[in-house]
C-alpha cells in the first residue's frame, strides 16, 4: 500500500508548542531493528535467560491443519499441558511476575480464581509488509510538543523503539488491525457480583485510513460503525464515530442514533470517562480495546520492561461448542479456559494532570512487547487505591497476521461485578477482508438512521 503521511494539519499545533516535535529515531537506532537484538517492531529477538520466554523467530506463520478457511479459528497450540497453576495458596511464590491487579484477584477470590500457566509461545507477528514500512516510517514519525498528536505518521506502530510511555501508549491505538476493514458480532456482557449476566449483542464494521479518501481526512486513523442487535429495548441503536490521529487538535467526533426516538444526535460523552454502551457503568469510553482515545488528561511514563504472566493463546475463549454461560461466571471467567503465558511487558504508568478530570486517577499498562497490545490494567481511584483490574486475552487472527483480542474483562475489585466485552462463540465472528460493497457515505451521520435499519 502506498504510504499515507498524517498530520498533515498540525503545523498550527506545532508552532504553537514550546521548542521542536520528539525527535524519530537515529541511523543507529533503526540499524537495531529487524536484526540480532530487535525484531522489526522492537522487541527483543532473544528468549530470557533461564529458556522459560523463548526467541522471537516470525512468530505464528502456519496454518494449523485443521483450519478451514472463512470458518472459526482453531488452537495451534491444543496439544500444550499446563506447566503449573497459580493459586492464592502459592500466589506469593510467584509475585514478582504478577501485578497489583492480578494479586488482588487472588485475594478477592481465593476459591475461584486461578491462573493456569503454559509453555510461552511467541506467536504475535504482523505481515511482512508491515514490517517494512515500520522500517520506512520509523525515522520520520513524530510527536507533536505536549505528545497528543503525531506528524508524518505512515499507518503503521510509530515507535517500535520507545523513549516515553506517550510514544508506548501510541504503539497500543495505532497498532496494526488490517489494511481492508473488518466486521463482527460479539456480545458485551455486565456480570453481577453473583454472576447473573444479560448480554448485549454488537455488530461492528470499522474502515482503516488506507480504506478512505486522504483529501477528505487528512488526520483520519479510522471509522467505526456500531450497531445493537440484542436485546429488544435497545435494539437498533447505532454508534458512529471518527477516530483522529491528533484528538487535541480534531476531538474524536462520535454520533448516535436512537432507535426509539428515531433521531441522530451528537455523542460528546463518547470519550475520556463517559458511560461505555450499555455496559451498566462497569467500564468507561476509554476502556474499550483496553485503551483509547486521546491521552492529554494524563501524564505518562516509560517505567521499563519486567517479565509478567499475562493472558495469551487464548483460542480456548473462541471455542464454538462453549455457550457465554460455561464461561462467564461470578466474579470472573472460567479458569478452565483461560491461558496464561510468561512474556515480556512494557510498563506504562498514567497519572491525571492537576486541575484534569477522570474516574481514574492512575493507570498501569503492561503492554506486550511482540504486539504492542496492552495485556493487563491496574485501575487507581482518587484515593491512591486499586480499584479496577482489567485482562486482554490475546490471540493470533493466524490467517491474516493480526494480533488481537479474544476477549477483554474489566473488573470492579469493591464491587464483585464485572464486564467481558468480544466473546463471540454464540455468532459469526470476525470477517476480515470483508466484502464491502458501500462507500465512506455509510460511515456519516446522515447514514445512521438507514444503518440503524438494516
Amino acid at each position: 500500500m502506498q504510504k499515507r503521511l498524517f498530520g498533515l494539519a498540525l503545523t498550527g499545533l506545532i508552532a504553537a508548542g514550546a521548542g521542536s516535535a520528539f525527535a524519530a529515531l537515529s541511523p543507529e537506532e533503526l540499524a537495531r531493528l529487524g536484526g540480532d537484538e530487535l525484531t522489526p517492531m522492537g522487541a527483543e529477538r532473544a528468549g530470557n535467560a533461564d529458556g522459560t520466554i523463548p526467541p522471537w523467530t516470525g512468530g505464528l506463520r502456519e496454518l494449523p491443519a485443521d483450519y478451514v478457511e472463512g470458518e472459526r479459528l482453531v488452537d495451534p497450540f491444543a496439544d500444550d499441558e499446563v506447566l503449573f497453576t497459580i493459586t492464592a495458596e502459592n500466589a506469593k511464590q510467584y509475585a514478582d511476575k504478577l501485578t497489583p491487579g492480578q494479586l488482588a484477584m487472588f485475594e478477592r477470590y481465593p476459591d475461584t480464581f486461578r491462573m493456569p500457566v503454559y509453555p510461552t509461545r511467541r506467536s504475535a507477528r504482523y505481515p511482512d509488509s508491515e514490517f517494512q514500512r515500520i522500517l520506512d516510517t520509523a525515522s520520520e514519525v513524530e510527536l507533536v510538543p505536549g505528545g497528543n498528536g503525531i506528524v508524518n505518521y505512515g499507518g503503521t506502530i510509530p515507535f517500535p523503539i520507545p523513549h516515553n510511555g506517550l510514544e508506548a501508549i501510541w504503539n497500543h491505538v495505532t497498532r496494526y488491525r488490517n489494511d481492508t476493514g473488518l466486521s463482527r458480532r460479539y456480545i458485551q456482557a455486565p456480570v453481577q457480583e453473583n454472576g447473573a449476566f444479560a448480554p448485549v449483542l454488537f455488530e461492528d464494521e470499522s474502515l482503516p485510513a488506507a480504506r478512505v479518501a486522504p483529501e477528505e481526512y487528512p488526520n483520519l486513523l479510522f471509522t467505526f460503525l456500531q450497531r445493537v442487535l440484542a436485546p429488544a429495548r435497545l435494539e437498533g441503536d447505532v454508534l458512529l464515530v471518527h477516530e483522529f490521529i491528533n484528538q487535541v487538535q480534531d476531538p474524536r467526533a462520535a454520533w448516535v442514533y436512537n432507535a426509539g426516538q428515531r433521531r441522530v444526535r451528537r455523542a460528546p460523552n463518547i470519550a475520556y470517562d463517559g458511560p461505555g454502551t450499555a455496559s451498566d457503568g462497569l467500564r468507561t469510553a476509554d476502556d474499550l480495546d483496553m485503551f483509547n482515545g486521546a491521552p492529554d488528561r494524563y501524564d505518562w511514563e516509560l517505567v521499563g520492561k519486567r517479565e509478567v504472566y499475562i493472558p495469551y493463546n487464548s483460542y480456548q475463549l473462541r471455542r464454538g461448542d462453549l455457550k457465554y454461560t460455561d464461561i462467564i461466571k461470578a466474579g470472573h471467567m472460567d479458569p478452565q479456559y483461560l491461558r496464561y503465558e510468561l512474556h515480556r511487558v512494557w510498563v506504562v504508568e498514567s497519572r491525571l494532570k492537576e486541575g484534569e478530570r477522570h474516574i481514574y486517577a492512575r493507570r498501569t499498562f503492561y503492554i506486550d512487547e511482540d504486539s504492542w497490545q496492552i495485556s493487563l490494567i491496574d485501575h487507581y481511584d482518587g484515593r491512591g487505591e486499586l480499584w479496577k483490574f482489567k485482562e486482554g486475552h490475546k490471540i493470533m487472527h493466524y490467517q491474516v497476521a493480526v494480533p488481537w483480542l479474544a476477549a477483554e474483562s474489566l473488573h470492579d475489585l469493591i464491587s464483585g461485578r464485572y464486564v467481558v466485552i468480544g466473546l463471540d462463540n454464540e455468532e459469526d465472528g470476525y470477517q476480515y477482508n470483508f466484502d464491502y460493497q458501500g462507500s465512506f457515505d455509510d460511515f456519516t451521520p446522515s447514514a445512521l438512521r438507514r444503518a440503524g435499519r438494516r
